[in-house]
């Protein structure tokens, strides 16, 4: 058996806690040779062999990244000796690499080294070898088989039952608690795409480190799983999922009477024991709702807060303002334009998305009530859509969010064909 084994000068300074983990010193890699002088070595020894390692993604994938980074492009079968040792040698407390050869009574020297932790999977994999009764070995090197890229904790059972349907699926920790929630319009496709490429990016290799079960959820259609998505990273908050985690503030637009008798709409947040004539999570919406206003209905800004600054206000310069900032325009006929603007905030649509459901005797209904998102689900494919009270107690209510909002708003302009109004 050809043994290679040699350190490599990364080109920086080692981390304390590698160099405290590992036992190995900047001063030791100081006349080391660089990857790229040992790359085609490295290579030769590897190509058309398999690749066996403990979690053999997490090690592939960066020997992999590093040899094409050298010229060299690595493609092998591979083996993961966490995957099989669950299989072959069940029940046991641990599979990380101390604790399984632990238990299998297998002395462990230069722990955390290369040459070490080498010598450690090889006595293990012979173990697997001698007593692997059920050819299991055999079965992953299938090419059909997934267990050389599916997460080593993850039973491939958990891969298997995935649909190939719309929906949202969720990564487990050991603990079971989720650690990431992601949508798709192909389940079993979408999480195949995360294992089945050799990214060594962190968020790939904790993945792989970190899930221990997959589990999901079945939607009608796309659109659902895009909402439910969104409504399961707000409320589980998974510590890998980094979109659609900003905190949002919601605002409202508010109306009230001045000193001099005119009516004037300001932004604020929402406020207890206030009541806002229309409600938006960022304030960039609002401003643009106002503008709007402004312009259709011939309002002040400087009486709806856009222009706060002392000079001409630029409504009369624009033509827009008839003067209400002056006082050339009496409260009256000014606060009359105001409350039909304020009206029309008031008044937005109510309707409900109807698309395809979960089978063939149902179908998937998105409701939205005066413009607010109220909820989603399935109703009989029969059942009439257009009483919203019945339609509320067949759906499940769920919290809007402002990307929920577009979402749903922009579906409704792009397929009207699919929009029953109520």
């Amino acid at each position: 058996m050809e043994r290679y084994e040699t350190l490599i000068n990364p080109g920086q300074p080692i981390p304390y806690f590698i160099q405290a983990m590992t036992g190995i010193s900047n001063q030791m890699v100081a006349g080391a040779p660089p990857f790229k002088e040992v790359a085609e070595r490295v290579y030769e020894l590897l190509k058309d062999k398999i690749f066996i390692a403990h979690n053999v993604s997490f090690d592939y994938s960066f020997i992999k990244a590093h040899l094409k980074d050298a010229g060299f492009d690595l493609n092998t079968k591979k083996l993961c000796t966490v995957r099989l040792s669950r299989k072959i040698f069940p029940g046991f407390p641990s599979y990380s690499l101390g604790k399984l050869c632990q238990s299998l009574g297998i002395p462990v020297y230069d722990r955390h080294r290369a040459g070490g932790d080498t010598e450690a999977t090889v006595k293990v994999f012979r173990l697997l070898l001698q007593h692997d009764r059920e050819q299991h070995i055999e079965k992953s090197l299938r090419r059909n088989s997934k267990e050389a890229i599916l997460p080593p904790n993850v039973p491939k059972e958990h891969f298997d039952q995935l649909p190939y349907t719309p929906g949202v699926y969720y990564f487990h920790n050991e603990k079971g608690k989720v650690v990431y929630v992601g949508k798709a319009n192909n389940i079993r496709y979408r999480v195949n795409s995360h294992f089945s490429n050799n990214s060594q990016g962190r968020q790939k290799q904790h993945f792989m480190q970190h899930v221990h079960r997959i589990s999901y959820q079945s939607c009608g259609t796309e659109l659902m799983a895009c909402i439910l998505e969104s409504t399961e990273i707000k409320k589980i908050w998974p510590v890998f999922n980094t979109s659609q985690k900003k905190w949002e503030d919601v605002y409202g637009i508010y109306l009230f009477e001045d000193q001099n008798g005119y009516l004037r709409l300001g932004i604020d947040k929402n406020r207890k024991r206030l009541n806002p004539v229309c409600t938006f999570h960022y304030i960039v919406d609002g401003h643009a709702m106002i503008r709007k206003l402004i312009r259709d209905f011939q309002l002040c800004p400087k009486l709806c807060f856009l222009q706060k600054d002392i000079g001409p206000c630029g409504g009369i310069e624009e033509g827009s303002c008839r003067g209400a900032c002056e006082q050339i325009e009496k409260p009256g006929s000014y606060n009359q334009r105001v409350k039909q603007a304020v009206a029309t905030l008031s008044s937005r649509p109510s309707f409900a998305i109807l698309d395809k459901g979960l089978g063939e005797d149902d179908r998937s209904c998105i409701l939205v009530l005066e413009g607010v998102f109220y909820g989603m689900g399935y109703i009989p494919a029969d059942c009439p859509a257009d009483n919203p009270e019945t339609l509320k107690e067949m759906l499940t209510n769920y919290r809007e969010n402002s990307f929920i909002r577009n979402l749903v708003q922009g579906y409704a302009a792009r397929y009207p064909d699919k929009i029953t109004w109520l």
